[in-house]
C-alpha cells in the first residue's frame, strides 16, 4: 500500500478507472458473442441492428482509450465483414 497521500488518491483512482475499463470490455464483448450467435442463427435483420450497437461501443472504447483504435477499427471491420458474408 502505498504510505504517501497523493499516492493513496492515486491508487484510489486507479482502481476505479480499473473497474470502469473491465465493464466497458466486459460489454463490448458480450455484445460481440450475441452478434456472432445471430450471424450464427441467420438472423440478418436483428444482426444489424446490433452490428450498430457493437460499433458504437467498440468506438466509444476507443475514443476513452479503453481499447486502443486499431482494436476497435478490427473488431468493427470483422463484424461489417461478417454482416456482408451473411448475404
Amino acid at each position: 500500500m502505498p504510505i504517501k497521500h497523493a499516492a493513496l488518491k492515486d491508487y484510489r483512482k486507479n482502481i476505479k478507472h480499473a473497474k470502469h475499463n473491465v465493464r466497458i470490455k466486459t460489454h463490448v464483448k458480450s455484445l460481440g458473442h450475441q452478434f456472432l450467435a445471430l450471424i450464427k442463427e441467420g438472423k440478418k435483420s436483428e444482426a444489424l441492428v446490433l452490428v450498430k450497437k457493437l460499433q458504437q461501443a467498440a468506438a466509444k472504447a476507443a475514443k476513452t482509450r479503453v481499447y486502443h483504435k486499431n482494436k476497435a477499427a478490427r473488431i468493427i471491420s470483422k463484424a461489417q465483414a461478417k454482416i456482408n458474408a451473411l448475404k
